[in-house]
């Protein structure tokens, strides 16, 4: 008998098991999803990708429960036991987690804002690599440098100077020793025309990069620092915007265009600084 038809006889059965292996997959997860529902109890289950938005999940048993991509925007998950959770790209934008143990889970790029987590549990430096900005009621113990500094750098890429400003300044209260972060507050109080405390931070940046033997960054940080102080003189000229003012203006804008990159760049997860 010919290969070919070999083949032919065998491959029904091929895709009758490979479509088998799909419907008990999809059976299982929708078996998961009735249990988390029902009985709101489901350790160690499989809730990947799962829609779960404004579901009641208070107090719920989700221990080791691999929840990745999942959907629960605006659920209620107050005291729900979420330790060890893979909670990777899951959105819990305007949940409420109030209570909650998260002790352990993962939360890379998981979505929290404008999520409530008065009084939940969350591991040292949780939040490092989420989103929680306009999340309330997170500890200080949670809210790291890296923590702080990337949230600043998402409110920077969206455009809200003051808020970036603020998480900045945090940023720096956590770790004064950061030139990053100086950088990146004084672009953002720059955007703000708030020139002479922009010209501050990225002169004291500056200092920061000199100890740390990056004299090139040290230089052009002072160079910044120059500009931007001549942009705030020329402001007050008669003259704005025409000769020298207009150049000072131009060189003021390159040299914050020249950081803006630097500045924006998260700390997590390849470390500090650059």
């Amino acid at each position: 008998m010919p290969r070919s038809t070999c083949r032919l006889r065998w491959a029904p059965w091929g895709l009758m098991l490979g479509t088998a292996l799909v419907v008990h997959a999809e059976a299982h997860a929708n078996e998961s999803l009735i249990k988390v529902l029902h009985e709101r109890s489901c350790e160690g289950c499989s809730l990947a990708d799962a829609d779960l938005v404004h579901a009641d999940l208070r107090d719920a048993n989700l221990r080791n429960a691999k929840l990745m991509r999942a959907n629960l925007g605006q659920a209620q998950l107050d005291g729900a036991d979420l330790r060890n959770a893979d909670l990777s790209f899951t959105s819990l934008r305007g949940a409420s987690l109030r209570g909650a143990d998260l002790t352990g889970s993962r939360l890379y790029g998981t979505d929290l804002r404008d999520a409530d987590l008065a009084g939940a549990t969350l591991s040292p430096n949780a939040l490092e690599e989420a989103h929680w900005q306009g999340a309330q009621g997170i500890s200080n113990g949670s809210r790291s440098h890296a923590a702080l500094h990337n949230a600043g750098v998402e409110a920077f890429q969206a455009g809200h100077w003051s808020e970036a400003e603020q998480l900045f300044s945090d940023a720096i209260r956590s770790n004064p020793e950061e030139p990053l972060s100086w950088v990146a507050r004084g672009i953002s109080r720059s955007e703000q025309a708030k020139d002479e405390l922009a010209a501050a931070d990225f002169r004291y940046s500056a200092a920061l990069y000199q100890r740390l033997g990056a004299g090139a960054w040290a230089t052009k940080l002072t160079s910044a620092a120059d500009s931007v102080s001549k942009r705030r003189f020329e402001s007050d000229a008669p003259n704005e915007g025409k000769g020298m003012g207009g150049q000072f203006l131009q060189g003021a804008m390159a040299s914050l265009r020249m950081l803006a990159p630097i500045a924006a760049k998260a700390l997590v997860p390849l470390g500090l600084g650059f």
